[in-house]
């Protein structure tokens, strides 16, 4: 029988989240990536609240001119500011089951060059 690609997905995400937790000092930082959106959050699974969250469609990202690819990295530069005033400075990278190309990528590019940590 032949998976979904959704199916396929949560899949791979269930793999990953039995290895992968966040903790106060060493959030996950979760990707959700949709057609035409991105959105990160940080999130503490020992408490289970979101510390933090920036998605693509805050103003000054949803204005600017560019491809969903560029997007992606300004999101990625965005959480990385947004976390080191929080005092966050490492976290745990959850790719959410999607592959590790494309938007994912720059995405994660942008918040280390950000000053963040994996």
């Amino acid at each position: 029988m032949a998976l979904t690609k959704l199916e396929r997905r949560y899949r791979i995400k269930n793999r990953i989240r039995k290895v992968v937790s966040g903790t106060a000092e060493r959030p996950r930082l979760n990707v959700f990536r949709s057609n035409k959106q991105i959105s990160v959050q940080l999130v503490d699974d020992v408490q289970g609240v979101t510390l933090l969250s920036v998605t693509s469609r805050v103003k000054e990202i949803a204005e600017a001119a560019g491809t969903k690819t560029e997007k992606a990295g300004m999101v990625g530069k965005l959480v990385a500011e947004k976390a080191l005033a929080a005092g966050i400075s490492e976290v745990v990278f959850d790719r959410n089951g999607y592959l590790y190309h494309g938007r994912v990528k720059q995405l994660a590019d942008a918040a280390r060059e950000g000053g963040l940590k994996f």
